[in-house]
Formats: C-alpha cells, structure tokens, sequence
C-alpha cells in the first residue's frame, strides 16, 4: 500500500469513479464503485513508479495530504 494522496470523485460523463493521483502526473484510474477505483489506482501506482525504477530514476516521495486553494 502505498502512502500517496487519492483523490477519487464521480464523472457523470464516464459513469465511473475517477481515482486520480495528484503527486505523480498522469497516474489515475477508475471503476464501477468507489472500491474498485481504488483498487484500479494502487495497480496503477505499482506501475507508475516501476517505470522510471526500471530506467534507474527515483520517483518522488510521498507528501501526504496535499493543501488546494
């Protein structure tokens, strides 16, 4: 499990849960509930980060709760 901030939230126009990751750009998911965003987003970040972890990089380190104006 990982320790970065989701923020998931309703799209009306996919008819799904939208699961997005702010920290790490382009990292998101979705799903039928609540739940399987969720899921769907973990998997995504489990790759996200294997990425540039397979070319020698790092990935940035989680921030927790992120402030929005």
């Amino acid at each position: 499990m990982h320790r970065y901030e989701v923020i998931i939230f309703w799209s009306e126009e996919d008819k799904a849960y939208i699961a997005e990751v702010p920290e790490l750009p382009g990292c998101m998911a979705d799903g039928k509930s609540y739940y399987e965003a969720l899921q769907n987003v973990q998997v995504m970040i489990d790759e996200w980060i294997e990425t540039p972890r397979s070319m020698g990089r790092s990935s940035p380190k989680p921030k927790g709760k992120l402030m929005y104006a």
